[in-house]
């Protein structure tokens, strides 16, 4: 079984910590498992390995890997464990059906098959959530600033919204906890709601998308707000005279991996550009909708990895001015702060954060 190593803080792993959690990321691309020292009450994550989600037909060699990995190179040893899946987590949070995977995820399993002795199982925007609460607005590694906002100090204890567009596309509600002294997800599949039309084009491209994917059903938000949506919205403007062939087209065309060259080429081919803009469009309306649904004062953070990689798209004009754009509410959305999530390791911090969020409740 092929997967790569981080390492984080090799040398803090002398260090004595309270205990040790696994974390775990489960998307349709990758699976991130890594393994965090408790420093007070903080996970500070030491190393972590990335295998192929597709590669995997089950989520226990990779744990049995991580384990082992920890044990025989720095003599830790995990027990305690919480994995984050993009998939419907089961109420007793012991399961996952994954959405973009052939295999699912079971806490009784893993605990049978490898040495766990306990885990939890969240979803991934859940787990983003518990991850968003260890980044700091100061540092640039960890978010892109789009706007300030105007909430001011009375909002930093206020609800917070998180969306994000990747393999598919996720939604989470942060909550405070005064006793756990930290923010807490609220899962979502806000991801599946109905994408509201809003034009004769952006009905077109419905019609365009729900024939392209074999959609009876109202086409959602993760259709156009993913990468397969990047595809999608790129194909249907191929496949109207609006936007002419080139040669960065042409490489397209032939391609598995469209929406990476999609994103690769926006600044210089008219069709990438054109597929952009209605892109950035799109997520600002979702963004704007979700902000109003749960009154996100304490601000928006977006992330996965697409809008990492084009964090530019959210200080346009395209998105600013579509997220801006609310009837009696407009002044209250130019004051929500937004900010993108840069580091890609958030899941990673936020998995074993829960990890000991879990733990915690368990022997109150």
């Amino acid at each position: 079984m092929e997967y790569s190593v981080k390492s984080f803080n090799e040398d803090l792993v002398s260090h004595r910590f309270s205990r040790y959690v696994l974390g775990g990321d489960i998307g349709g691309t990758f699976t991130n498992l890594g393994v965090a020292g408790v420093r007070n009450g903080k996970p500070v994550l030491l190393f972590s390995l990335n295998f192929s989600s597709k590669a995997l037909d089950s989520l226990v060699p990779a744990v049995e890997a991580t384990v082992a990995y920890a044990r025989n190179k720095f003599g830790v040893e995990v027990e305690s464990a919480c994995i984050g899946a993009a998939g419907v987590v089961s109420p007793g949070q012991d399961a996952a059906e994954l959405t973009n995977v052939s295999w699912d995820v079971s806490s009784a399993v893993l605990m049978r098959k490898t040495s766990l002795q306990s885990v939890y199982v969240l979803n991934d925007f859940q787990a983003v959530g518990f991850g968003v609460n260890l980044l700091d607005v100061g540092n640039r590694d960890d978010l892109f600033q789009v706007r300030e906002g105007e909430g001011g100090q009375e909002s930093r204890l206020a609800t917070r919204a998180v969306i994000g567009a990747g393999t598919g596309f996720g939604k989470s509600i942060l909550v405070y906890d005064e006793d756990f002294q930290g923010f807490i997800p609220i899962p979502s599949e806000g991801g599946h709601g109905d994408f509201p039309v809003q034009s004769d084009l952006e009905r077109e491209l419905e019609m365009f998308v729900k024939r392209l994917r074999g959609i009876s059903q109202p086409l959602c938000y993760e259709e156009v707000l993913s990468g397969r949506g990047l595809e999608s919205i790129y194909l249907f403007f191929r496949d109207t005279e609006f936007c002419k062939e080139s040669q960065y087209t042409r490489e397209i065309d032939g391609s598995d991996e469209k929406a990476f060259l999609i994103s690769k080429y926006r600044q210089v081919d008219g069709t990438c550009k054109e597929t952009f803009r209605l892109f950035t469009r799109f997520y600002a309306r979702c963004a704007k909708n979700f902000v109003l649904d749960t009154f996100a004062q304490g601000g928006l953070y977006i992330a996965g990895g697409i809008a990492a990689k084009n964090k530019e798209i959210f200080t346009s004009e395209d998105f600013l001015v579509e997220f801006d754009n609310a009837f009696r509410r407009g002044e209250f959305l130019q004051r929500v702060p937004i900010y993108v999530v840069v580091n890609y390791d958030v899941s990673l911090y936020g998995a074993c954060y829960a990890a000991l969020y879990y733990f915690l409740q368990t022997i109150q």
